[in-house]
């Protein structure tokens, strides 16, 4: 599994995008956020591929679009 692949919590995913809680859920619902997966009964993460190409160009972020 490469680096970009790694799946990273959501503590991680906010400390990298500065983004509250709140805010990362409205973003998701939004579809301007990457949507987490779920990796556990209790767990979630997201691929940091995915939150990088977020963090690259936030207002451009569109859910389902191609890297």
């Amino acid at each position: 599994m490469s680096n970009s692949e790694r799946i990273i919590r959501l503590k991680t995913v906010l400390a990298r995008t500065g983004l509250s809680r709140s805010t990362l859920y409205r973003k998701i619902a939004d579809g301007t956020f990457p949507r987490q997966l779920s990796i556990s009964v209790h767990g979630a993460g997201w691929r940091e591929s995915a939150v990088n190409r977020w963090i690259d160009d936030p207002a451009a972020y569109r859910e389902g679009q191609g890297a």
